[in-house]
């Protein structure tokens, strides 16, 4: 299987009135994404898709549908990672088992304070347990939520053990010198910065793309820059890119991400996110209205009052 590279759409996990994932919302948005959306592959049940607030069960029930629907597998990662190591494995072999391209692995996140071998430690036994026959682990370092970063001495032993294993990692702590560092340490590991803002860079810097959030909304510029990122028509969507991501990030990004879709598609049921998340408030919708209408935002604007 060809490994992910270019813009990667972490998705929103759109909900039925219960709560529960909705699964064939799920994957019309995961389809839109990467066609008209001209996202390179997808990020489902990472951060943007609310993963940890879903059970085990849920979340391999989306996985089954998702694999189910005729989607391209090999454009898709997964979130796997879990407060306990059990589900994390469950989740990461179920990845590779019904055919994602990879896992993406999230630290042991409610303990802080973890030392370089006891993270090293978990992964390898994670890898023992799952099988590593077929695994692809991309590592997920967002340490301003989880509290536990993964160093990049763990993560050069990690891909030094683990080659066929550890191809990966996405960059959400939005320091751009540690995902230029652990690309020139550790050629040909994907690293994959979490802002599409570093894409002008990326070949130069030696990143596989980026996974973002913002791309749900912004991907078909976000293209234009991973295409052409030194051409003016590259430079001038990097400046319209960057200019829709600060616009969503001035609010609580998945609210406003989804509140963003809930517009550019026309379904007002795509703003639910899951407790304890909250969807916009009002002023908040009419704040980011005005602030996404001097951007190439796509969307309706009048939707958002």
């Amino acid at each position: 299987m060809p490994r992910l590279k270019g813009v990667i759409a972490a998705t929103i996990s759109p909900l039925r009135d219960d709560l529960t994932i909705g699964h064939e919302r799920l994957i019309a948005h995961c389809r839109w994404l990467l066609e008209p959306g001209r996202c390179d592959g997808v990020n489902l049940l990472g951060t943007t898709g609310e993963a940890t607030s879903f059970s085990r069960a849920q979340r391999l029930a989306a996985m089954q549908a998702v694999a189910a629907s005729g989607l391209p597998l090999e454009r898709m990662m997964v979130g796997t990672g879990a407060a306990a190591l059990d589900d994390a494995v469950a989740l990461s072999a179920a990845a590779r088992d019904l055919g994602f391209a990879g896992a993406l692995l999230l630290p042991p996140f409610y303990y802080k304070g973890i030392d370089v071998d006891s993270l090293v430690a978990y992964v390898e036994t994670l890898i023992a347990r799952a099988g590593p026959q077929g695994l692809r682990l991309y590592l997920y370092h967002i340490p301003q939520n989880t509290g536990v970063p993964y160093p990049i001495d763990a993560v050069a032993r990690l891909r030094d053990r683990h080659p066929d294993n550890v191809v990966g990692l996405k960059d959400s702590a939005g320091d751009l010198a540690f995902s230029r560092e652990l690309a020139n340490r550790l050629p040909g590991f994907d690293v994959f910065p979490g802002s599409e803002g570093s894409l002008a860079e990326a070949r130069v810097s030696g990143f596989a793309g980026c996974i973002s959030a913002t791309t749900n909304v912004n991907g078909s510029l976000a293209q234009l820059v991973w295409r052409n990122p030194d051409a003016d028509e590259g430079r001038q969507a990097a400046t319209q890119a960057v200019a829709i991501r600060e616009a969503l990030a001035r609010y609580p990004l998945v609210s406003s991400v989804k509140w963003a879709l809930a517009d550019m598609r026309g379904d007002p049921a795509l703003e639910q996110p899951y407790p304890p998340l909250r969807r916009l408030l009002p002023e908040e919708k009419s704040a980011l209205a005005s602030a996404l209408a001097g951007t190439a935002y796509p969307g309706l604007r009048s939707a958002g009052a």
